[in-house]
Order: C-alpha cells, then sequence, then structure tokens
C-alpha cells in the first residue's frame, strides 16, 4: 500500500494556500466522509463513514482499524475521501477563537 503522506490534487484544489503544505499522519475519523478499500482481486468497498458517524456506530476507528488489519494482506490500496468543507470550516473556526485571544 503507497504510503504518500500528501493530500491528493483534489483536495488540496478545494482550499491550496492552507493544504498544500500539509501531509498527514492521521485523519481523526470524524473528518473522513468516506473510505475506499481496493482488494487485489479487483473488488472494491466503499464505506460510508459519515452516514455511520451519524447513526452512531459505537468504535468506527477501532472497527476500521481492525478491517484494514484483517484483511492487509489481500488489500492493494485504501483511498480516504476527507470532507474537506468541514476541515476548512474547523480550521477557520479555530483560527478565528485563536485570533480574538491574542488581541
Amino acid at each position: 500500500m503507497p504510503k504518500n503522506k500528501k493530500l491528493p490534487p483534489s483536495v488540496i484544489d478545494r482550499w491550496p494556500e492552507i493544504l498544500d503544505d500539509v501531509e498527514v499522519e492521521v485523519i481523526p475519523v470524524q473528518y473522513l466522509d468516506s473510505v475506499k478499500v481496493y482488494f487485489r482481486d479487483g473488488k472494491i468497498w466503499d464505506i460510508d463513514v459519515k452516514k455511520s458517524l451519524d447513526q452512531e456506530i459505537p468504535d468506527l476507528e477501532e472497527a476500521l482499524e481492525d478491517l484494514f488489519s484483517q484483511y492487509e494482506d489481500v488489500i492493494e490500496n485504501i483511498d480516504f475521501r476527507l470532507d474537506t468543507e468541514r476541515v476548512k470550516r474547523d480550521i477557520q473556526n479555530r483560527t478565528r477563537l485563536f485570533m480574538k485571544k491574542r488581541k
């Protein structure tokens, strides 16, 4: 599985002045929209993370880790789709709060 730590161009294009220089080590599950798991036999599993979070599925992060671990030998690639609008909104809100405290 590739270990590219840069965000894909489709994500960077949504907010280039911020996301262009971001290297990803960990993605909090609440910022995921979906996860596509590509298997060596051609199968693709599309996991709707946003819907699962809305349904308050307990331990979703742990369930994903277990899935990746269990199928590690047959997974070709994992595509994490970010909820970029939520990431952008949260960064803007935190920046605003930070700047207010500095006055």
